[in-house]
């Protein structure tokens, strides 16, 4: 029995002597050790590593609590707390001092942002073509989507009726004629008559009112005639502007006339396209109080591009010449016009596309946007202040080309921002001494 617990109380000195060792190495590891004494931590090395990286193996020792007595899980314990205490906060001013972040000094320089706005294309000049006669049509003188001459026959209406017509005008013009010719003989008669007083002045009167009734018969019939020669005429339905022709609903044979729902055909003037599009109030209200006068405002627009419905970019750039007086109670919006040249007629009416407008900012501060964070609809940058990061907010402008801000307060030239990764920095990280970049 003697040999047994001289044999048991000879373990507990070893597992006690280990657990110190273990402990000390800990604690030295967590502080700065000069060179010359590692050496006496250095048996322990495979213990401290298993502590560290395996917190399995702390929970499999205390399974075996049982083997240990009650003094040596206590001083276990205790340890174990002294010792992951002091290497967490070991790890934590390791990780403070090795934290680098990128950062760049604030300049002034330019940029140059661009706008896009959803536009409507439409012709200079668009015109549905209708006829202005009842009729079936006995021709179609044009093949879809054609370019045709302003006077260009289009379309033919069944002549035959507005012929017998004119006829019918014609010969009444001349019946009149004749009734005017012999209202006019009588009344001669009658005058010499009636100066040799052989008549009365009543049958002077009446002669002298057949006459003029005679002339106006004429004056009608001649009416009748030229408005049997317009709707003849009106039985050829012609271009009324040089464009190019649009689909046609109508084949011939078709009975039309003036009130039918779809046009015969939509003829488009486009040497010229206008891009319709929309400003909100505000962006048309600051460019006014920039210029006061409307007028300059239109005269000092930059030109602007026209970017087409496959993503490509019109090769002439347009001019805005006009904007709406009027704002669009609904929304709030301002119409605005852009005009473009169009000779080699890419752009049809109907189309869309997008209306880019340029615009310079100048001696203006630039940051990229990694360099912000967005918290509560405000934008922040964090500043390096006395070599720590310090949270700060700024004002931008609201346009931006998606990689770049321009700063309109919040910054100086000469502040230093930490360039990247905003989101992940926290408030009162150190930074490192690495030399800020400009950009």
């Amino acid at each position: 029995m003697a040999v047994s617990e001289k044999s048991e109380m000879n373990g507990q000195k070893q597992r006690s002597a280990l657990f110190w060792a273990t402990l000390l190495h800990g604690i030295v590891k967590s502080a700065v050790i000069p060179a010359e004494v590692n050496h006496y931590i250095s048996a322990a090395d495979h213990y401290i590593q298993i502590i560290q990286y395996s917190p399995f193996c702390f929970i499999l020792i205390l399974q075996y609590k049982n083997k240990y007595s009650k003094g040596m899980r206590l001083q276990f314990i205790t340890g174990m707390a002294c010792l992951f205490f002091l290497w967490s906060c070991g790890e934590k001013q390791n990780q403070e001092q090795s934290a680098t972040y990128p950062t760049m000094t604030v300049k002034l320089g330019n940029k140059m942002l661009e706008t896009d706005y959803t536009a409507t294309i439409q012709g200079r000049q668009t015109v549905d073509v209708r006829p202005q006669v009842s009729g079936n049509i006995t021709q179609i003188c044009i093949k879809e989507g054609a370019s045709v001459r302003k006077g260009q026959t289009l379309f033919i209406i069944d002549q035959v009726p507005y012929k017998a017509a004119l006829e019918t005008a014609v010969a009444n013009v001349e019946s009149a004629k004749a009734k005017l010719s012999t209202a006019q003989m009588n009344y001669d008669s009658k005058q010499i008559l009636y100066q040799e007083k052989v008549v009365s002045e009543f049958d002077l009167q009446t002669t002298r009112n057949a006459l003029l009734e005679a002339k106006a018969a004429l004056s009608q019939a001649k009416a009748e005639e030229t408005n049997a020669r317009n709707n003849l005429s009106y039985t050829v339905v012609k271009s009324p502007v040089d464009g190019v022709a649009g689909m046609i609903p109508y084949r011939v044979g078709a009975l039309v006339n003036s009130s039918i729902t779809d046009p015969l055909v939509t003829v488009s003037d486009d040497q010229e396209v206008y891009a319709y599009f929309s400003m909100t109030e505000n962006q048309v209200l600051d460019m006014m109080q920039k210029e006061k006068q409307l007028s300059d405002v239109i005269r000092t627009m930059p030109a602007v591009k026209l970017k087409l419905s496959n993503g490509t970019l019109y090769p002439h750039e347009g001019k805005i010449d006009a904007i709406s007086g009027n704002i669009d109670t609904s929304t709030g919006s301002i119409s605005v016009r852009a005009v473009y040249p169009n000779k080699e007629q890419l752009l049809r009416n109907g189309s869309s596309g997008m209306v880019v407008i340029p615009s310079e900012h100048k001696n203006c501060i630039i940051i990229p946007q990694e360099a912000t964070y967005e918290l509560q609809n405000k934008v922040f940058v964090y500043k390096v202040i006395n070599g720590k990061a310090s949270s700060t907010p700024i004002e931008v402008v609201e346009i931006s080309d998606g990689k770049e801000y321009i700063v309109t307060s919040g910054l100086k030239p000469g502040d230093v921002i930490i360039s990247e990764g905003a989101g992940l920095v926290k408030e009162g990280a150190v930074v490192s001494g690495k030399q800020p970049k400009g950009k």
